[in-house]
């Protein structure tokens, strides 16, 4: 993971690579929180495939990126 200031700044940071997935640091703290804001609750267990996809797509982070296997 990378964090920039912009678009611009990835762009040059990349050159002619491909650049991955790109989303906000809003998105990505809400995707932590979804993830793991329950990880010290007392009763807590391992969220399944599918409650972490809700998670992703909840956000709107959709695609072949985003697909969890």
């Amino acid at each position: 993971m990378n964090l920039f200031r912009s678009e611009e700044h990835v762009d040059r940071w990349l050159g002619s690579r491909s650049p991955g997935a790109m989303l906000p640091v809003t998105t990505l703290n809400a995707l932590a929180r979804g993830w793991w804001g329950d990880r010290l609750d007392p009763g807590w267990t391992p969220h399944s495939r599918e409650q972490n996809q809700a998670v992703l797509e909840g956000l709107g982070l959709v695609g072949g990126f985003w697909q969890l296997g």
